[in-house]
């Protein structure tokens, strides 16, 4: 599975951005998909991850609420719609699939299979 996310860019504090991840191959409904971020001189921290089937969605805490993650398998893409962005979600953004990945574990960057590269989102205040 090759990833490729885009739909980043630069937008103020308070606006939205949609990122997106299109994929290639035709096995991408078995995969579960997540998006991690990467802040400047920061660990690589969990995001959002959807199931396969998109019935399972998780969230980590500084975005719930704000966020959503999204799937459409028969085009082969997952989206995140962010909202009321902050500066402190400036970061690289990643998408990433996982084969074996069940609900927590989904939250373990560890675990995926397949990266993308990144698309850099930055809020300003």
């Amino acid at each position: 599975v090759q990833l490729q996310a885009f739909g980043g860019g630069l937008v103020q504090a308070g606006g939205s951005l949609r990122l997106s991840c299109a994929a290639s191959g035709r096995t991408f409904s078995s995969y579960a998909m997540g998006w991690f971020r990467q802040a400047p001189g920061k660990e690589r921290e969990f995001v959002a991850a959807i199931s396969w089937s998109g019935a399972g969605t998780y969230y980590a805490d500084s975005v719930k609420g704000r966020f959503t993650i999204s799937r459409d398998n028969a085009q082969n893409t997952v989206s995140l719609q962010m909202n009321s962005l902050k500066p402190e979600d400036t970061a690289v953004y990643y998408c990433a699939a996982d084969l074996r990945g069940r609900g927590p574990q989904l939250r373990v960057g560890a675990l995926y299979d397949y990266w993308g590269q990144g698309t850099q989102v930055t809020v300003s205040s």
